[in-house]
């Protein structure tokens, strides 16, 4: 799995997978537990090979792994991935709110019609 500082790539990549409906909605099945492609194609009124290009992209962006385990290929979430991203998006929150919170004190310090 590759590292957001090391692989800027790896970020674009994850952010993609998670830019449609469908593959949000595979994750979001994945995350009740591993499970089989044709049970993730069900819901999706879509051809196989289709859907299959979701799951390639989302195994692209590191979201999801797969095994094949007979002839059935079974599908897991990466947490990891997820907890990644989701500590990215916390770095930038934590500076806009940071940032925000100092408007907000500058705004009040100098509002005019503030009491004295």
């Amino acid at each position: 799995m590759a590292n957001y500082s090391s692989d800027p790539s790896a970020l674009d990549r994850a952010f993609h997978a998670l830019g449609d409906a469908t593959r949000r909605g595979v994750l979001a099945q994945l995350a009740l537990g591993e499970a089989p492609v044709s049970k993730l194609a069900e819901p999706y009124d879509m051809a196989l090979p289709t859907f299959l290009q979701h799951l390639k992209v989302l195994e692209a962006g590191g979201l999801v792994s797969s095994r094949k385990k007979g002839r059935v290929r079974l599908c897991r979430l990466e947490a990891a991935r997820l907890a990644e991203l989701k500590n990215w998006i916390t770095q930038y929150e934590q500076a806009w709110s940071a940032r925000l919170d100092r408007l907000d004190d500058f705004l009040n310090e100098n509002d005019p019609n503030k009491d004295t």
